[in-house]
């Protein structure tokens, strides 16, 4: 079925492409100002969004081994991920349940966690295993002093995890489906090659540019080039969204080199043209395919809310189908990945900066999106709604989004 959605895709994105058009919104839309600049929005945002919708925390191959662990902090919820002995994902309060320090710092492989604090011992599991000095402490049940579990779900090469350990909202249900599309990248099998932090500006700014192609030959005439597409058809799968260049040519698996794919079968079109484009998870993720040395890879950016409502911390994951094992490889990979902090970095975060910066004078009413901007459009109604969802709306949103998807 997902296979199958692919092709649909594609064959619009053909017809388009010859016929030099693209798919259009009903009408143009208004967002108010304030919507990304207001700190008391802000904080509702990470209340309602992030503390409450699944968060994709890492690629599969960032824990790729049986022991391998991560400790971040996600909108000021400390947060331990851990590889199981069984090569399941499991995702914790990074809190000790004696007096809350957390157990773990960074990354690596570990079976055990000491608290530095007291040095009371989890496993990597979740389970208190030890208390230090026991006899003086007093007698405690350790079973209900495990680690706080929070739920989650690797499906695609990628772990999402809900910070709310006491979620009924279904991770399968608020993916839409969207996970059996991601499958085709073949993510679980890729490897990660780097990652590395960029500061940017506030999150929604910033996302924004992540569903945009009609700033690419302006924004990016220097990097990109000013020839580049500007038009871009969107799919939604509830809130996530791909978007793709209306085009008869697509990239060749493995190589730079363009295929017309109107003068191919289908069954001989290549992976690479069925995944093309920029695909989002909601409500911080995108990714989009690569070729460094001519190592397929793909840039999974990772983005989340700052401390304050003009900022935002994103992580650049650089994963490649294959390990590099020429040193022409390796650079070619560098080159790229380097490329893409430049864009992002120096164009994209810059102007979303600036763009804050005259926002919050508070002389401009409300920023538009036009008919050609349907993916900010489908962005921001969905963050409108879910700030204004209770708890207990959640598992009937997705609920029924799901059925509504299983029914198109």
């Amino acid at each position: 079925m997902s296979r199958s959605q692919l092709y649909e895709m594609t064959r619009s994105l053909i017809a388009h492409g010859k016929a030099k058009t693209m798919e259009l919104a009903d009408r143009v839309v208004s967002i108010p100002a304030s919507a990304y600049t207001d700190p008391e929005q802000f904080e509702i945002e990470k209340a309602k969004i992030f503390k409450r919708m699944p968060l994709m925390l890492a690629p599969s191959c960032e824990l790729s081994k049986p022991g391998d662990f991560k400790a971040m902090t996600v909108v000021g919820v400390p947060v331990l991920l851990t590889r199981q002995k069984d090569g399941s994902v499991a995702a914790f309060l990074n809190m000790c349940t004696h007096r809350g320090n957390p157990v773990a710092q960074g990354s690596g492989n570990a079976s055990r966690f000491v608290c530095g604090y007291h040095g009371w011992m989890f496993k990597n599991d979740g389970d208190l295993l030890g208390v230090a000095s026991p006899g003086d402490f007093g007698a405690i049940n350790k079973a209900e002093h495990c680690l706080t579990k929070f739920p989650v779900l690797e499906r695609a090469g990628l772990i999402w995890v809900i910070l709310d350990p006491h979620s009924t909202l279904d991770i399968k249900d608020f993916l839409c489906g969207y996970d059996d599309l991601l499958e085709h990248f073949g993510f679980a099998n890729w490897t990660l090659f780097d990652s590395r932090q960029l500061e940017g500006p506030n999150w929604k700014t910033a996302y924004d540019g992540y569903l945009d192609f009609y700033h690419l030959p302006v924004l990016h005439a220097n990097t990109f080039g000013s020839d580049f597409f500007n038009r871009a058809n969107y799919f939604a799968w509830g809130p996530h969204q791909r978007l793709s260049s209306p085009s008869v040519n697509a990239q060749k698996t493995g190589s730079t080199e363009t295929v017309d794919l109107s003068k191919m079968r289908e069954e001989d079109w290549p992976i690479d043209a069925l995944l093309q484009g920029v695909w989002t998870i909601f409500p911080h993720i995108s990714i989009a395919s690569f070729y460094g040395g001519g190592g397929r890879g793909a840039m999974i950016s990772q983005l989340f809310p700052g401390n304050t409502v003009g900022e935002s911390v994103t992580t650049q994951f650089y994963v490649m189908e294959h390990a590099p094992d020429t040193d022409a490889v390796r650079q070619g990979a560098r080159d790229q990945f380097d490329f893409l902090k430049i864009v992002v970095r120096d164009e994209d975060y810059t102007t979303g900066k600036r763009q804050h910066e005259a926002l919050q004078s508070g002389l401009m009413d409300h920023v538009l999106f036009g008919r050609n901007e349907g993916g900010g459009q489908v962005f921001h109604q969905w963050v409108d709604r879910l700030t204004q969802a209770s708890d207990d709306d959640l598992p009937l949103i997705f609920a029924k989004q799901k059925i509504a998807e299983a029914a198109e």
